[in-house]
């Protein structure tokens, strides 16, 4: 079968595409049209001649099999030293034989490649930092995503993912009318307790535009007021766009290369039309990574950087604690032991080791880190997509294990964790393996320390 209804080569281009997928349900139909889906071989090769560089071919070449990458692999550790899980092995199994086979490759062998790409590599890039030649499988199984979603083997919660952003410019269907009306009631919820709070929207030459992950605006909308609390304390001159809020890209999880160069540009633009002096981004690894690290280079950006300098939040609340902006009542700092989980996507892949550190000296007593931590931090167990797959959850639920052991180590039971993805992860590790914790973002944290000016207080 060349194309089905719904598993097919053709990305997502209508509302009655997207509602096909989202009828079809756990994907069930999608799933078994995907095993009669034919290959495209010569379309296959072409797109591998045309896009892999040489860096890619390179890497490939000068694998030397040492296997010295296989410890760094943390789902290799959980999945009890499988020598399949080693990533070497992972990455040549699969786009090194498509590579060899010059695309001529079989539907089974892409389903399995399709099943390795998305539940046995998170992407997040730990074991380019010990091997010795600097391959990074994650930045490989990126590129090998993109050739699989070409041919349709993609899992069907990610054809959905990067249907939402072709149609909405957001990994949920939220239209600026409701993104709007979001921002004017939360502020109406918080005026009692926050006098004077404001949501600006569109507010041109701002210092500070704001940007987020759609599943704020659409289920978490009070970290969208929390934000506009800590901007309102700290004296922020900021603001957010009706359109371009969403910096978030399942477009990348899904290997849709043409749908996130559509979403970050949505994202850019915002930027140019505001000309804000800095953008923040939310508390989200991937969203940070889809805009400030890979969306250069998707938009086509000569210079390789954003329209402005951009920050995660991680980095404006170490700033804004630093300077004064911020301050934190003492008596009201974390007394019980509290560890930190470093994100893959701004950490180890943005250089941001010393933020979280910042922060943690200044709101918390006992803090304990875990081990490894910082750039050699292990994946929360479920980034690059792999959080949101209902067929690989229960591969994702042995993932989990390694941030378990980490967890335990500390002897803390609460968890600070500045991204959503991390955040789903060690929510879903409690309900998993019960084990007694807790787990925050940082801005209710801070909310709730904060040294409050007397002229930002309710009046009696």
């Amino acid at each position: 079968m060349p194309e089905g209804t719904i598993c097919n080569k053709r990305p997502v281009a209508s509302r009655e595409d997207l509602d096909a997928l989202l009828a079809d349900s756990n994907g069930k139909k999608y799933y078994a049209e995907m095993e009669e889906l034919d290959v495209d071989a010569e379309k296959l090769w072409a797109t591998i001649q045309k896009t892999m560089k040489s860096r890619t071919k390179t890497w490939l070449d000068i694998c030397a099999h040492c296997g010295l990458c296989a410890d760094s692999c943390f789902l290799y550790s959980v999945n009890e030293r499988d020598p399949k899980q080693v990533p070497s092995y992972k990455i040549q199994s699969t786009l090194g034989e498509i590579v060899k086979k010059k695309g001529n490759v079989s539907n089974e062998f892409m389903r399995m490649c399709m099943d390795t790409a998305w539940s046995k590599c998170t992407c997040c890039n730990r074991c380019g930092s010990f091997c010795p030649y600097g391959i990074d499988m994650g930045v490989m199984f990126g590129y090998l995503r993109g050739l699989l979603h070409s041919q349709g083997f993609v899992p069907w919660e990610l054809k959905i993912g990067s249907g939402m952003h072709r149609l909405f410019r957001a990994q949920m269907d939220v239209t600026v009318e409701e993104f709007v009306d979001t921002c004017e009631w939360m502020v109406d919820e918080a005026l009692e307790e926050w006098p004077c709070l404001e949501i600006p929207v569109d507010k041109e030459d701002a210092d500070i535009v704001y940007m987020i992950n759609a599943r704020e605006a659409k289920h978490y909308p009070e970290d969208i007021v929390e934000a506009a609390i800590l901007f309102h304390v700290a004296g922020e001159n900021w603001t957010m766009p009706s359109e371009g809020w969403e910096m978030t890209s399942l477009s990348m999880f899904a290997g849709d290369w043409e749908a996130c160069k559509m979403q970050v540009e949505t994202v850019y633009g915002a930027m140019e039309r505001l000309r804000p002096k800095r953008m923040v981004a939310t508390e989200c690894g991937h969203a940070y990574r889809a805009t400030v690290i890979e969306g250069p280079y998707w938009a086509g950006r000569p210079d390789g950087q954003p329209p402005v300098e951009c920050l995660h939040y991680v980095e404006w609340v170490a700033e804004a604690l630093e300077t004064g902006k911020l301050k934190i009542d003492p008596a009201k700092r974390i007394k019980e032991p509290v560890t930190l989980q470093d994100s893959c996507n701004y950490v180890r892949n943005a250089g941001l080791r010393d933020c979280g550190r910042i922060i943690m000296k200044h709101i918390a007593e006992d803090f304990r880190e875990m081990a490894p931590n910082k750039e050699h931090n292990y994946c929360c167990g479920g980034g690059g997509g792999f959080n949101g797959i209902g067929r690989y959850r229960k591969q994702r639920n042995v993932a989990l294990k390694m941030k378990r052991e980490q967890i335990l180590a500390t002897g803390a039971k609460f968890v600070i964790a500045p991204c959503h993805n991390c955040w789903d992860a060690i929510r879903d590790l409690e309900e998993e393996f019960e084990i007694g914790i807790r787990w925050s973002f940082l801005k209710p944290l801070l909310i709730k320390m904060l040294v409050v000016p007397e002229h930002l207080l309710p009046q009696e």
